[in-house]
């Protein structure tokens, strides 16, 4: 039985960007996006109704430009509105033999959360709304 969870769509999105006061600046300044929060080389604005992240680089950011053909972005993550899905999700992860982090706290915003990967290795995250 595949584990089919209910969620409202995309929570947030997060982008790993290879020179924060630059992306800052473009999201900011030139698109005109409204920063929400803004922590040590992160910072999170609406784009609608989706919340967008920006989180500059570390040192293993690789130095090359992004590439649509190439697989991957920091993450993605699913919106959840209750506690007892997020618990059933957990458990179907499981049993489905997928890696996770079990239920988590998310330091930035407090919020509970479950991540795991795609087979290709593209982080997702169950995240309570």
């Amino acid at each position: 039985m595949s584990i089919k969870p209910k969620t409202p769509g995309i929570h947030h999105l997060t982008l790993r960007t290879s020179n924060y006061d630059r992306s800052k600046d473009f999201y900011t300044n030139k698109m005109g996006f409204e920063i929400i929060l803004e922590k040590p080389s992160l910072f999170i604005f609406f784009a609608g109704g989706t919340a967008i992240a920006v989180r500059g680089p570390v040192e293993s950011t690789p130095k090359e430009a992004f590439n649509p053909f190439t697989v991957g972005l920091d993450h993605v993550a699913l919106g959840c509105e209750e506690r007892n899905e997020l618990e059933r999700v957990a458990i179907a992860l499981d049993s489905h033999d997928i890696q996770n982090t079990g239920i988590k706290v998310d330091d930035t915003l407090g919020k509970e959360y479950i991540a795991f990967k795609d087979p290709d290795m593209i982080s997702w995250e169950f995240y309570m709304i």
